[in-house]
């Protein structure tokens, strides 16, 4: 079964694809410019496989939490390719992929991004990679107070494990831009087999830092009562 698989949400932007076992993958360091860069690579990766977009059983894609523009980009690209195909697309949980994206081991992992405001994405997952609670928003003061109902000794995996480590004494930071090209090959594998593949919808954990206007241009301000 050839799976390809795309990551726009945080700060790389990854395609990678897997037929037989092998896989082909290409990850750049990208705050911006998703949209020139990610047909191209996929385009790439698929012609270095020796595989046809025909022969694709289903995509897989990130939805966040992470980047607006990065998210909307990667889902764009995966929703189009999958009508155009007739192929289901899997929608992956960048935290979920960011715990898978280290070696399992005996210590629970906390999936962790840079959420800035003082905040981070977070997620827990217990020892053998069962998820402990909901993708939340959480200040970093929370955080510890959640890490400290899990226990000491874990790991802390994504953009945001150094800021975490500061408040999570006993955790361990594994820095990574993003998840890597293998875990989101496995979770997309994983929800196919299981029958679980999510829609593909974003998901944004914090209502987004810009906000309507409250009124048109050219358009007088309202009287003060």
């Amino acid at each position: 079964m050839s799976l390809l698989v795309i990551d726009t949400a945080l700060g790389l932007c990854t395609a990678a694809v897997a037929e037989q076992g092998r896989v082909v993958a290409r990850s750049l360091p990208m705050v911006r410019g998703h949209q020139e860069a990610l047909a191209p690579m996929v385009e790439a990766i698929m012609a270095d496989a020796g595989l046809t977009f025909a022969g694709l059983a289903a995509i897989g894609v990130t939805v966040g939490p992470g980047s607006f523009t990065g998210l909307r980009v990667g889902l764009a690209f995966a929703q189009g390719l999958g009508a155009a195909l007739g192929r289901p697309v899997v929608g992956l949980s960048t935290l979920d992929a960011l715990a898978a994206s280290v070696e399992p081991d005996l210590r629970p992992v906390a999936a962790v991004v840079d959420a800035r405001r003082g905040q981070v994405y977070a997620r827990l997952f217990g020892a053998a990679g069962t998820p402990l609670d909901e993708a939340a928003a959480t200040p970093l003061t929370e955080l510890a107070e959640r890490l400290q109902g899990v226990g000491s000794g874990g790991r802390l995996v994504g953009t945001g494990a150094d800021l975490a480590a500061e408040v999570a004494s006993g955790w361990e930071p594994v820095t990574l831009a993003g998840p890597t090209p293998g875990a989101l090959l496995t979770l997309t594998a994983r929800a196919l087999a299981d029958g679980d593949a999510a829609a593909p919808r974003p998901q944004y954990l914090r209502a987004p830092d810009a906000t309507p206007p409250t009124r048109l241009p050219g358009q007088p301000r309202p009287a003060r009562a």
